[in-house]
């Protein structure tokens, strides 16, 4: 386990901050939904269940490797009613969590079954946050209105 360490580590804090970022995206469907926008909760709800399954493997993993499994806590993280509002931050939290994550993937270059499941990971969360870009970028093109009734 000794010199898996470093990788048990980075494993562990994509369950942590994973388990917390799939609640979060959750709740957000939960709002969205509620607001009308039954497209935008959908797409949350699934992602929600997609990363879940990150976490998951991410728990195997580690048991693979001989570590040990914590259910730790993080600090409490922002909740949106407003759509805007809530892509920004969510695409903020996808690029600052690819530039954390490209190092834990480097990390494993070594250990090929941790790798190309963090490979994928990494392109998933990639193309979320090309997801936000681009539905921002179409909101400033035909207006929030136009954008809001897609979501309905």
């Amino acid at each position: 386990m000794a010199d898996n360490k470093k990788l048990i580590e980075g494993l562990q804090a994509i369950v942590t901050g994973l388990s917390q970022q799939a609640i979060g995206h959750a709740i957000q469907s939960k709002i969205f939904a509620a607001q009308g926008f039954s497209k935008l909760g959908d797409k949350y709800a699934e992602h929600t269940e997609e990363e879940l399954g990150y976490v998951k493997k991410c728990i195997d993993r580690i048991l693979d490797l001989g570590g040990e499994v914590k259910n730790e806590t993080k600090p409490e993280t922002p909740v949106y009613t407003d759509v805007i509002e809530w892509i920004k931050y969510d695409l903020q939290v996808s690029k600052d969590g690819l530039a954390w994550l490209k190092t834990i993937v480097e990390e494993a270059r070594d250990d090929y079954t941790t790798f190309d499941m963090l490979k994928e990971y990494y392109q998933d969360e990639e193309e979320d946050m090309y997801w936000a870009e681009q539905q921002l970028e179409l909101i400033e093109k035909i207006g929030l209105q136009n954008w809001l009734n897609q979501q309905l």
